[in-house]
C-alpha cells in the first residue's frame, strides 16, 4: 500500500512533463535491445544558482548533464510494483550546469520493466514500451527562472551500449561513440507515450530507502590462461555486481565475458549449474551473465557495464590480444547501501568463516530488493526474506529497505488475501495465467512474509508506523489461509476420515505448498497433491499469533481477539492430528521438531521431550542436520533453548553433506541453495543463497547472547530491554557480538580465564538487560559497562 505524505517534491518538477519513448522502428526481442540515448540541448542563464532534476522511467536510467554522470546512485528508478508504485530520484545538479547550452542526455535501458526476469527469464514483464519522465527546474543569481522538462522536443539513438538486459548482460561497442564521448546518431524524435499507465501519476512516488551503488571493489586473487585467447579469473568471492575492466585493446578487439560461481575441469568458468527450466517444457534456458565489449582503440576506455548485473566469483575473457595484466581488472560489488550494524567474532575460526560467507550472501542478495539469488532467478522471493529478515536486522539496518519492499508485497497482493510467490510481481496483484506461478501463490511459508516480516521489524526497530501501514495486508493474507483450511479438505484425508473432525476448521491441508523445501536427500516435487497440512497449519498458527501481537501493538482490541481465536485453533488443530503424545509427532522429520519448538506448537509439558526427539533424530542421522529451506534457521535454538546446547553447538560444529561448515570445506564463500551444491566435483544449484545463513541469528542469540522478546511490547522493542545470555560450548573459549541499535551501541563478550567465565556487557543509555549467567545466576542491568564473573562448570566447555 502507498505511503501517505505531503505532495512529493517533485511534482512541481515534473509539472508539465510528458512521458517520452525512444524511437525503437524495430524491437530485436528481449536479451538483444540496446539502451538508448533520449537527449536535449537546453539554453540556461549565465548564472545558474540552484536547480533540481528529477527523474523516473519505464527501464534503468543514467541521466548526464554536460557529458557528467549525475549521483552515485545505480539501477536507477530502482524495482517497485510499477503499476501501483514508481520511485522518482531526485538530485541537486547546480553544479553540474553553465550558462548558454547545455545538454541533457539519459540513457535508457530494460531494467527489470521489460528485461527478462525470474526463474523462466520472461521479458515484457511490466510492459513492452521503455519511457522516461524527466523535469528540471532551477534559477539563476538574479532570479531568472527555468524549467525544462520531457516533452516531443527531445531526440533519441541507439546507445554505445548495443545489448542490455540485467540477466543476460550487456554487450558496448566504443567505435559507436565520437571524439568526445557522445553517440554518433542517427538521431530520431521522441514519440509520447499514452495510455492508463502513463496518465497515472498517482503512482509515482519519492524515493523510501537506500538506493543501489557501487559499495567495494575486489582485485584478482588469480589468474589462469587455459587456452590461448583467454583469461580466467578468480576475485576470490562469490559476489554480486560486475567487473571494472581497463587495456580494451586496439580498435575492434572484441572481448567476451562469462561470469560464474565454479570452474569446469577444463579451467574454463562454467555456468551450468545456472541454467534454469521452463516448467511447462523442462527446457533448459542458458544461463545469461555474459557481457561483450568492443574497443574503439581510444586511450583510456574503460568497461564497465552498469545497465546489468551478476552473481559471480569468476569471469572468464575471451578474444584478449594479449596477457591480463591483473591491474586493469577489478569487481566491483554492487547493492543495496545498507548500515552496517553487526558483528561477531569467538575463538573458532571456522565459525568466523561462516559468519562472513552469511554476510556476503545477503550483500549479494540485497541489490534494490531482498532476493533468492543474484544470478539465476534475482526475484524478491516471500519465503526468502520471511526466513531471513530477522537474521539481516542482526547484520544492516534493514528498516527501510524491507518497508519499501513491503509496500509492493500489500500492492502485489490479490484480492482475496493470497500473496504471491515473488514481489514485486510482473502481474501485479493478479493471477498471471503462468500455471505454476498461479498456483503456488499462497504457499505457506512464503505468503507468512506478509505477517513475519513486519513482526521482525517491530521487534528490531519499534517503529508502529510498519504494523500499521502493514495491518491490512497481514490481516488478507491470515484471513485468506485461514478461509482456506476451513473450506477445503485434502482428498487422503477426505477418503481416510469422511466426517472432518472438529478440529479440521483450523487444518490447512488444502492448495498448494511448497512444504519445508530442499531438505537434504528429499528431491524437490512442487506437487499440488502432496499434503503439506502439518507445515501449512504450523504457519496459520503463526502468523495469526503474530497478526494478534501486532494488533495489542495498536490498541486494536477486537482484531486481537479475532485472530487468537484463529492462532489457539491451529495450534489445537495441528496438536490433535499430528502429536501422538510425550513429545512424539506422527510424522517425523527434524524441520517439525524444530518448527513445533519454536513455534511453541507443543504443550509446555512436552517441549523438553520433543527436544531430546529432535536430538534422537539428528543422531540418527550421524549427528547432522535434516532441515531444509524454513527450519534451518530454527534447528539450533530450538535444541539450545530446550536444555540441548552440546547438540546444538556439534551440529554448529560438524563437517561433512550436510552442513554448514561442509559447505566451508568444500571451498564456499557464500551459502549454497543446497546443502551439496558441490559434491565430488558434482555442482548444483545457486551458491549464493542467504536462506540457510539464518544460522548466523544463532551465533548473536545464543553464543554471543544477544536476544530480544519474541513478543515486546513498545517498551521492550528496539533493544530497549533485552536479555543478555550466552550459551558457551563447542569448546570456544571467547566470544562477541555487537549491534548498533536505535538506542546506541549495544555488546556482549565472554572469555575463559582459569576456569571463570567472564562476560562484558556494554548498554546504551536507556537499555535495561536480563543477564543470565551460566551457573543460573540472573542479574539487572542497564545503560553502560558491567563486567560479570562466574566459575564455569568444565562440562559447559565440552
Amino acid at each position: 500500500m502507498p505511503h501517505s505524505s505531503p505532495e512529493p517534491a517533485f511534482t512541481e518538477l515534473l509539472d508539465g512533463a510528458a512521458w517520452i519513448r525512444p524511437c525503437e522502428p524495430v524491437d530485436p526481442g528481449p536479451g538483444s535491445r540496446p539502451a538508448y540515448v533520449v537527449r536535449l540541448d537546453v539554453e540556461l542563464p549565465a548564472d545558474v544558482a540552484a536547480a533540481t532534476l528529477a527523474a523516473t522511467a519505464h527501464g534503468i536510467i543514467e541521466v548526464f548533464l554536460n557529458g557528467r554522470r549525475v549521483g552515485d546512485e545505480e539501477l536507477v528508478p530502482g524495482f517497485t510494483a510499477y503499476r501501483k508504485r514508481l520511485q522518482v530520484f531526485e538530485w541537486d545538479v547546480a553544479g553540474y550546469l553553465h550558462g548558454g547550452t547545455n545538454r541533457v542526455e539519459v540513457l535508457l535501458s530494460d531494467g527489470w520493466f521489460r528485461g527478462r526476469h525470474g526463474f523462466e527469464r520472461r521479458a515484457d514483464g511490466f510492459g513492452i514500451e521503455t519511457a522516461l519522465l524527466l523535469g528540471l527546474k532551477g534559477s539563476s543569481g538574479s532570479g531568472e527562472a527555468f524549467h525544462v522538462v520531457s516533452d516531443g522536443t527531445w531526440s533519441s539513438a541507439p546507445s554505445h551500449i548495443i545489448r542490455a538486459d540485467l540477466m543476460d548482460g550487456q554487450s558496448v561497442d566504443f567505435r559507436r561513440l565520437d571524439g568526445d564521448g557522445g553517440v554518433d546518431g542517427p538521431w530520431s524524435a521522441v514519440s509520447i507515450g499514452t495510455g492508463a499507465l502513463y496518465d497515472n501519476r498517482s503512482r509515482l512516488i519519492p524515493t523510501s530507502a537506500e538506493p543501489v551503488r557501487r559499495i567495494d571493489t575486489l582485485p584478482p586473487v588469480g589468474v589462469s590462461s587455459p587456452r590461448p585467447g583467454t583469461a580466467v579469473v578468480d576475485f576470490g568471492q562469490n559476489l554480486n555486481g560486475w567487473v571494472r575492466l581497463t587495456s580494451l585493446g586496439p580498435r575492434d578487439t572484441h572481448l567476451v565475458l562469462t561470469h560464474g560461481e565454479v570452474l569446469a575441469g577444463s579451467g574454463l568458468v562454467s555456468t551450468e549449474n545456472l541454467r534454469s527450466f521452463i516448467f511447462a517444457t523442462g527446457d533448459l534456458l542458458p544461463a545469461g551473465q555474459i557481457d561483450e565489449v568492443i574497443s574503439s582503440g581510444r586511450p583510456g576506455e574503460t568497461f564497465e557495464p552498469r545497465h546489468t548485473t551478476h552473481g559471480f566469483r569468476y569471469v572468464q575473457i575471451d578474444g584478449l590480444p594479449g596477457a591480463l595484466d591483473p591491474e586493469d581488472i577489478r569487481a566491483v560489488v554492487v547493492h543495496t547501501d545498507l548500515l552496517p550494524t553487526g558483528s561477531f567474532s569467538c575463538s573458532d575460526a571456522a565459525l568466523n568463516a561462516l559468519h562472513t560467507a552469511g554476510v556476503w550472501s545477503f550483500r549479494g542478495n540485497a541489490c534494490e530488493i531482498p532476493t533468492d539469488c543474484p544470478q539465476r532467478e534475482r526475484s524478491g522471493f516471500t519465503g526468502d526474506w520471511q526466513v531471513f529478515v530477522g537474521t539481516a536486522a542482526l547484520l544492516y539496518d534493514v528498516q527501510a529497505f524491507s518497508d519499501k519492499w513491503l509496500a509492493d508485497l500489500a500492492a502485489d497482493q490479490w484480492a482475496d488475501g493470497r500473496v504471491p510467490t515473488i514481489t514485486p510481481n510482473p502481474a501485479g496483484g493478479k493471477p498471471s495465467g503462468v500455471l505454476f506461478e498461479d498456483l503456488s501463490a499462497g504457499s505457506a511459508g512464503w505468503g507468512d512474509a506478509a505477517v513475519v516480516v513486519p513482526w521482525e521489524l517491530w521487534r528490531a526497530y519499534g517503529d508502529e508506523g510498519i504494523l500499521r501501514r502493514q495491518l491490512p495486508s497481514m490481516q488478507a493474507w491470515v484471513d485468506y489461509a485461514a478461509r482456506s483450511a476451513a473450506a477445503n479438505r485434502h482428498p487422503a484425508r477426505a477418503e481416510r476420515r469422511p466426517v472432518p473432525a472438529a478440529w479440521e476448521t483450523f487444518l490447512w491441508d488444502s492448495g498448494f505448498h511448497f512444504g519445508e523445501w530442499l531438505e537434504p536427500g528429499v528431491p524437490p516435487a512442487p506437487n499440488p497433491a502432496t499434503d503439506h497440512s502439518i507445515v501449512a497449519t504450523a504457519f496459520l498458527h503463526r502468523s495469526a499469533a503474530l497478526l494478534a501481537a501486532s494488533a495489542k501493538v495498536l490498541g486494536e482490541d477486537e482484531l486481537e481477539a479475532k485472530y487468537s481465536t484463529v492462532a489457539v485453533g491451529a495450534r489445537e488443530a495441528w496438536q490433535r492430528e499430528f502429536l501422538t503424545g510425550h513429545g512424539r509427532l506422527s510424522i517425523e522429520t527434524q524441520a517439525h521438531y524444530a518448527r513445533g519448538l519454536a513455534f511453541e506448537l507443543f504443550p509446555a509439558g512436552d517441549r523438553e521431550a520433543a527436544a531430546g526427539r529432535l536430538a534422537e533424530l539428528i543422531e540418527q542421522n550421524s549427528g547432522r542436520l535434516g532441515t531444509g529451506f524454513l527450519s534451518t534457521g530454527q534447528l539450533l535454538p530450538a535444541l539450545a533453548d530446550h536444555g540441548k546446547a552440546e547438540e546444538a553447538y556439534a551440529v554448529l560444529l560438524s563437517r561433512g553433506t550436510p552442513s554448514w561448515l561442509g559447505m566451508l570445506d568444500n571451498g564456499a564463500t557464500t551459502v549454497w541453495e543446497w546443502w551439496d551444491g558441490v559434491d565430488r566435483g558434482e555442482v548444483r544449484g545457486s551458491l549464493n543463497h542467504y536462506s540457510k545463513a539464518a544460522v548466523l541469528s544463532f551465533l548473536y542469540t545464543h553464543v554471543a547472547g544477544i536476544r530480544l522478546s519474541e513478543h515486546p511490547t513498545a517498551d521492550e522493542a528496539a533493544y530497549r530491554q533485552v536479555t543478555i545470555a550466552p550459551v558457551p560450548g563447542g569448546g570456544l573459549d571467547w566470544a562477541q557480538a555487537s549491534l548498533q541499535t536505535s538506542q546506541g551501541l549495544l555488546s556482549s563478550a565472554w572469555r575463559i580465564v582459569d576456569g571463570d567465565f567472564v562476560l562484558d556487557v556494554s548498554l546504551p543509555p536507556g537499555t535495561r538487560a536480563r543477564v543470565e549467567l551460566p551457573n543460573g545466576t540472573v542479574l539487572a542491568a542497564e545503560g553502560g559497562q558491567r563486567t560479570f564473573s562466574v566459575p564455569l562448570h568444565q562440562s559447559v566447555r565440552a
